[in-house]
């Protein structure tokens, strides 16, 4: 099979610009580097999170009796509300009245997104909860 002179020179080209963009994507490794190493820190923070979390003893600075179930909001985990525990936030009535500076503050410690605190509607089903009104809590979060 002979080859003419223009298929020779579309093969290289094609040939140099397969090489350009494999080396373009692959940084030699740099890339994957950089996200195995914010994989590992951010690793590492939820660790450090945790065991601040669960070093906190049952009992500081509240009575149990002076809680309210936080786990009960949807969206909140028993490590979540460990954590509002340690931030001081104890009842619905606390969790109802956040400003939105305390909101941000509050994603930041649990490890959220921007904006997860509001788009879960916390306050809302806060108040609801704290108002008594369960089984309105109920049939606008838990059922589906």
């Amino acid at each position: 099979m002979a080859f003419t002179l223009n298929e020779i020179i579309l093969l290289v080209i094609a040939l140099l610009v397969g090489l350009v963009l494999g080396l373009m994507m692959s940084g030699r490794g740099k890339y994957k580097r950089l996200w195995r190493d914010e994989q590992i820190a951010h690793r590492q923070t939820l660790k450090e999170r945790d065991a601040r979390v669960a070093a906190v003893p049952p009992g500081v600075g509240h009575d149990r009796s002076d809680r309210d179930d936080l786990t009960r909001v949807r969206g909140i985990s028993a490590a979540d509300a460990a954590a509002l525990h340690e931030a001081g936030y104890h009842r619905y009535d606390q969790l109802g009245a956040i400003s939105d500076e305390q909101q941000a503050a509050l994603e930041a410690r649990l490890g959220r997104e921007p904006g997860t605190i509001a788009r879960e509607e916390w306050r809302t089903q806060a108040r609801l909860l704290e108002t008594g009104k369960v089984r309105e809590h109920e049939r606008r979060y838990l059922e589906t």
